[in-house]
């Protein structure tokens, strides 16, 4: 569902007055008071059930299996470590480490600490990472030795989970000293930057502690439940898939990264384990609600969230819908509510609402001026209450910006979504996009700026607009449109390798589109409505190989295999993955693909910088050459027997 810009500026200017009626009504839809404890931070809370149930399942990763008591001691010895090198109330520690058991423990020592944990994803560029060690001045980063070889660390005591093993082993696996409380920060993640930075998010204990006995209590959680943890290490919806469960004495299961990316897998996966709980972003779980499922799951519950729902569950599905919507600012989760099946031609016209509030939280739809608007007027979402957090570290200006004070709640902050919703008349909440140019793909929230900023710091880019586009299957994509320097030489390769080294893979634009000009409105501005769709006459590619040529085998298997992913009849060699409909999650399962075929190890970055089957073959043909260079001869001769016999 769409909505004009001219539905948008007509609510905006207020030309209907809410009537008292409704100010009431809307208090008592943000009538959300539900008492929690916080007296212990979540920290506290897991050491209790280690305490209490030691031998209960914490974690589960394939085929590792770490109890409560287990868990304790782990992130015990790596408590007690930090704290002997310093690390008390609101130190911030870096936590560079793939989604694991070990980043649970990461995160779970660091709160014993009493520090607040800064996650940061691996597959991030290694300036965005060295960014942000330098923006949270860390003293201190957790990760593995292989990583750590590739970042810049001077003035920072890294501890390598996998080669610190006999200093960790010398630490006491008590439990350490408590000194944190609810009002110290728990954890800074970082969101894209609209000024060409990321920022950094803070989140306190009591923040955290809120979300937390509201997802227990909303969804009935209990020691006998099985949940997923799905997310990638820096996307807040990970905190929110650990903290509810290990708090309550659950399980949390990881699968592999080739079935949490593959909906039949992962579909098989979830009945095979007995999961009962399970977050999936938004276009994971529309493809998983879509298979059919056997009536004996024990799924119960399916939370989705991070983009917009645009499909109804099934009546046969055999567990509840959750829609939830919320920002990294304000705890991960802001609004709640079950998606029920479709039951007339009225409800299947509007695309699923984001629910209401959680336990403590407001939400307020507001004009310019931030006055409420009436029931069922478009305006932009602030969000108050418990959910709101500390705000950006280091960045007073955006934080003014974003973070106001509460004209409903003395002494109390109203954050500024720059999203836009209106109220139905049953108090559930419509969200209507963005009232900014903030873009969100998959989960991930996208300043188009700071991908735009890169971009024209290359020398053959005059300038240059990122947008989000649509295709067929409702599915988004960044399109870049750049304005070249008159006759300089620009491909494709130049400005993926020159985003790859700034920029983590979800911010990398599908495709590049050529122009003489941006087009611009009658005030100046870009007109995002005249920029033209991209085609064959205007995408930006790398120079094709015109001749003809005979296909080798890998050429003609991955081609095979990507027309399946994609749905279509025909790759042609020089076809662009991008551009045929491809993104980055079914980018992740053709290099699963890839290594299960040819047993080597790609990146998602190598789709990037190869996107067409005759580039990415020839990378796929390099690497089986490294491959066989590296053997024994008594190992080639081996391989030639075994193709052979095949």
């Amino acid at each position: 569902m769409s909505i004009t810009e001219k539905t948008i500026t007509t609510n905006f200017q207020a030309l209907a007055t809410i009537t008292e009626q409704e100010r009431q009504q809307i208090a008592q839809w943000n009538a959300t008071t539900m008492p929690y404890p916080q007296d212990n931070c979540v920290q506290d809370l897991v050491t209790l059930h280690a305490a209490n149930t030691p031998d209960a399942v914490a974690l589960v990763a394939e085929n590792s299996v770490y109890s409560y008591a287990t868990l304790n001691q782990h992130a015990n010895r790596l408590a007690n470590l930090l704290q002997s090198l310093g690390v008390r109330a609101n130190t911030l520690v870096g936590v560079c480490l793939e989604r694991s058991q070990a980043l649970t423990v990461g995160f779970l020592g660091v709160l014993k600490a009493g520090g607040a944990y800064v996650p940061m994803d691996p597959e991030y560029p290694t300036e965005r990472l060295a960014f942000m060690l330098k923006d949270t001045q860390t003293p201190i980063l957790i990760t593995l030795h292989t990583i750590a070889a590739r970042l810049s660390l001077e003035g920072v005591h890294v501890i390598c989970l996998d080669t610190d093993t006999d200093m960790l082993a010398r630490q006491s696996d008590q439990n350490p000293p408590v000194s944190a409380t609810v009002d110290d920060l728990a954890y800074v993640i970082y969101t894209s930057g609209s000024t060409g930075q990321p920022k950094g998010a803070q989140v306190t204990h009591r923040n955290l502690l809120n979300l937390v006995f509201w997802h227990r209590h909303a969804f009935a959680i209990t020691a006998q439940d099985r949940a997923t943890q799905v997310a990638g290490p820096a996307f807040d919806a990970t905190g929110w898939e650990i903290w509810p469960y290990l708090t309550s004495g659950a399980g949390v299961y990881l699968p592999d990264n080739e079935t949490r990316v593959t909906p039949t897998r992962l579909r098989d996966w979830l009945v095979e384990r007995r999961i009962t709980v399970s977050f999936l972003p938004t276009a994971l779980a529309e493809s998983v609600m879509a298979l059919i499922w056997p009536t004996s799951t024990a799924l119960r519950l399916l939370l989705t969230g991070a983009d917009t729902l645009r499909h109804y569950p099934a009546a046969s599905l055999p567990f509840a819908l959750i829609n939830n919507y919320g920002l990294t600012e304000t705890t991960v989760v802001s609004t709640f509510g079950r998606v029920m099946p479709v039951t007339s031609i009225a409800q299947g016209e509007l695309l699923p609402s984001i629910g209401r509030p959680i336990a403590n939280t407001q939400l307020h739809i507001l004009d310019e001026q931030l006055q409420p608007l009436p029931i069922g007027a478009v305006g932009e979402l602030y969000i108050g209450g418990a959910s709101v957090g500390k705000g950006y570290l280091n960045r007073p200006e955006l934080q003014a910006q974003r973070f106001l004070p509460d004209p409903f709640s003395v002494g109390a902050l109203l954050y500024k979504t720059g999203d836009l919703a209106r109220y139905r008349p049953d108090g559930q909440i419509e969200f209507l996009g963005r009232a900014d140019q903030q873009i969100k793909i998959r989960g991930y929230r996208i300043e188009p700026n700071e991908i735009a900023s890169v971009i024209n710091e290359q020398a053959a880019v005059a300038t240059s607009v990122v947008v989000a586009l649509e295709d067929t299957t409702g599915e988004k994509r960044l399109v870049a449109y750049i304005v070249p320097v008159p006759e300089a030489e620009l491909t494709v390769s130049v400005l993926r390798n020159a985003l790859l080294e700034r920029l983590p893979d979800y911010m990398l634009p599908s495709l590049f589109v050529c122009l003489v000009s941006l087009p611009l409105t009658p005030n100046g501005k870009i007109d995002h409505k005249a920029l033209p769709p991209p085609d064959a006459t205007n995408t930006l590619h790398d120079v094709m190989i015109q001749e003809e040529t005979m296909w080798t085998p890998i050429e003609e298997e991955l081609a095979t295999r990507l027309a399946t992913l994609l749905t279509i009849e025909h790759v042609e060699l020089d076809d662009n993955f991008f551009m045929l409909g491809g993104h980055s999650l079914l980018g992740t399962q053709v290099i699963m693909w890839i290594a299960e075929t040819f047993e080597i190890t790609l990146t998602l970055r190598s789709l990037f910088e190869a996107p067409t089957v005759r580039l990415l073959a020839a990378e796929i043909e390099r690497h089986l050459f490294a491959k066989v260079e590296a053997m024994s001869d008594d190992e080639v001769q081996a391989l030639l027997a075994q193709s052979n016999n095949q």
